[in-house]
This record gives C-alpha cells, structure tokens and sequence, in this order.
C-alpha cells in the first residue's frame, strides 16, 4: 500500500533527535529551528518527559472519558497556575485544529449564531469550521466552504464594528501572532477592540494559541501582552512536545451540559502526562524566559543581515521576511548546513520556531550559515 501524497518531502530520514538536534539516518546532525511546526517546546527527548510517559505507560495509558481521570484535573489545575488564567474550565482533545473545531462549535451553541469572522492571512486548521475559518481557497472543500465566515483585514476595527452590525456572528477567531499566514501582528488597541466588540455584540472572542501558546512568544500566551480576557483559548503543538494533544479553555461564562462536547482519545493518560511533563519543565528550567532572552539575542544577530527587510514575531515564534522568495535558500541553509527552517503563506519569509531550550550558540550557527549564503 502506498501512502497519499499530499506532502512534498525533503530526503532526509530522522531516526533520533536530542534537545535542539535531530540525527538522520546516515548519522547527520540537524540545528532543529523548527521544531516539526512549533511543536516542540522542552526539546526533543527531554529525559523528564521521557520517564514520565514511560512511567505512566507501565501503568495504563488509556481509557476514555467515561471514567474518573484524576490527571486531566491535576493537568487543569497546573495548567492555571503556570498561565496565570483563573477560573477556566479545561477540556481536552487531540490536536489544534480539534481545539479550534471545538472552540467554534461551544461559540455557536453559546450565543445561537452560525457566523464566524476571521482575518486575512489566518490559519486555523484543516478540518470541517477550522478550514473554512482559515484564509487558504486551496484547501477548502466544497464542503467546508458551506461554513458561513467572514474574512476582514487584520486591524480594522470600523470593519469589524459594521460586520457585527450587520450579521449574526457567533465568533471571532484571532491568532495574536499569525503562523502560517507569515507572522503578522497588530496592536494592543486592535485586540482590546476586538474585545469590547464582543461583549458588545454577544460574540465570543476565542483566542487560537495552537502555535503561539505554551511559552512559545515569551508569556504562556501571546494574547497576554495585550491583556485580553478571551472567552476560549485554543491549545496544542508545544502543550504535548510531540505528543497528539489539544484543549480548549473555557471561560466560565460559558456554561457546560453533558453531551454538549465529546472526544474518545481526548486528555487520555498518556496525554495528560505528557502536558504535565512540559508544564514542569516550562518551569523549573525558565524557558519562558529563556524565549524572551533567545528572542533579544536573535534579533539583536538579525542587525547584521544588510539583506533583511524585516524581523516579524516575538519570543521564539519569529519570522525573517526578504525581498526574494526564500525556497532555494531554505534548501541550502537544509542541505548545506543541517538548519531546519519553516516556511509561510509569505514566499519571501522564513519562519524561525526552535525548542524553547534553544541557546546564543545554536543562533551563532543559523546566522552564520545565513551570511554565507546571501
């Protein structure tokens, strides 16, 4: 049986990877400045995260969620300590776009509207509401553009006022760093309209941090710098490290009736470990700072490329945007230097998304393979 093609591969074949390397199978060494899509957050076989899972597998590592499950509320209950957000309510799933799935369908029950306002250049998934609330026609079926959304220019309030006016929107869905549309951001004024316009217009604000959450932009979220009280909060990526694991948290003015959301795999043993795995290692190790640090040393090294137009993102969730398309050079920086990159809706940008254990010597490297090859 053939597998279906629907990913363009590079040739190479990682059979082992170490905190910030990934080992291929002839022995080569990878810098991982990508993280398998902003996925690993405590880095590549941590040996916490390691045990943990192994420890919990020798004991059992799954059943579903018609049982008592005392990890998912231990996870909850540290999952608001470390972020700082109070009085949430966790339910869990299995991947981002799950989350997202999830986040829509809560808004849709919560306020009985159907419409969903997203924003150009969004990325939300590839499945079902998610898909249709992500600005890419190339992936959206027929049957996920039956979905009611609209897409507005990021940073337009008077659109998003007259938008809301006008139609019965259920949910606002925003990413306060774009991902794959090419790192874009707005303003702290932007995102604090965006709540009021909410509250005003009985819509949910749900803020997607699939790629942004878990201490990838230096705070737990990144809607947190412009301290917005979302009332959903998509989770995923660097929450399991590499295990499938997504969530969603629930402000409590959304209220909970049993049968309105469902999962089979999701918060399972294994996944709930591997969530608290990351979590205690977040802090015990101060990767959120060590994101915030990694991201001052990468853009201060980022001044000395003459050829780069700009530096978008924050954190370890960063963007080099050039006036050229940047495929060749990616395959280079790959082939010729071992760097794992990212790419984006932006032809013209690289996407830089490493373990958040990334440290000033591993930057020395990408940079100095990028002077060589400009």
């Amino acid at each position: 049986m053939s597998l279906f093609d629907v990913y363009p591969l590079f040739d190479v074949t990682p059979v082992r990877a170490k905190d910030v390397f990934v080992y291929d199978d002839k022995g080569t060494q990878y810098l991982d400045l990508y993280g398998g899509h902003a996925v690993i957050s405590i880095g590549h076989s941590h040996p916490v995260y390691v045990n943990a899972l192994t420890n919990q597998l020798q004991k059992i590592g799954f059943y579903s969620n018609a049982v008592q499950n005392p990890l998912q509320t231990k996870l909850a209950d540290r999952i608001e300590q470390v972020s700082g957000c109070k009085d949430y309510d966790l339910f869990m799933c299995s991947s981002g776009a799950e989350a997202n799935e999830n986040a829509l369908k809560l808004a849709s029950f919560h306020t009985n509207k159907a419409t969903i306002l997203a924003f150009d250049n969004s990325f939300h998934g590839r499945t079902s509401a998610a898909v249709a609330a992500t600005d890419n026609p190339k992936i959206v079926a027929p049957l996920n553009a039956q979905q009611q959304v609209r897409f507005l220019p990021l940073g337009n309030l008077e659109l998003v006022e007259a938008t809301l006016k006008s139609e019965p929107i259920c949910a606002i869905i925003i990413e306060c760093i774009q991902g794959v549309g090419g790192l874009d951001e707005s303003t702290t004024e932007f995102y604090k309209g965006l709540e009021s316009l909410c509250h005003k217009y009985n819509t949910v604000l749900i803020a997607d941090e699939v790629q942004s959450g878990f201490g990838r932009s230096g705070d737990f979220f990144a809607f947190q710098k412009h301290g917005l009280t979302p009332h959903i909060i998509s989770l995923a990526k660097g929450m399991g490290n590499g295990f499938p694991v997504g969530g969603i948290l629930i402000h409590p003015s959304i209220k909970a009736s049993y049968g309105l959301l469902g999962t089979t795999f999701g918060g399972n043993h294994l996944a709930s470990t591997a969530t608290l795995a990351v979590l205690d290692v977040l802090e015990a190790e101060n990767l959120m700072q060590n994101a915030q640090k990694m991201s001052d040393y990468f853009t201060q090294k980022a001044k000395s490329i003459p050829q780069l137009k700009q530096l978008k993102g924050r954190g370890l969730m960063l963007g080099l945007e050039f006036d050229f398309p940047v495929a060749a050079l990616r395959k280079k920086l790959l082939f010729d230097h071992f760097l794992f990159t990212g790419s984006s809706k932006n032809p013209n940008l690289i996407r830089i998304l490493p373990p958040l254990t990334i440290q000033e010597k591993h930057i020395d490297l990408f940079f100095n393979a990028l002077a060589q090859e400009l």
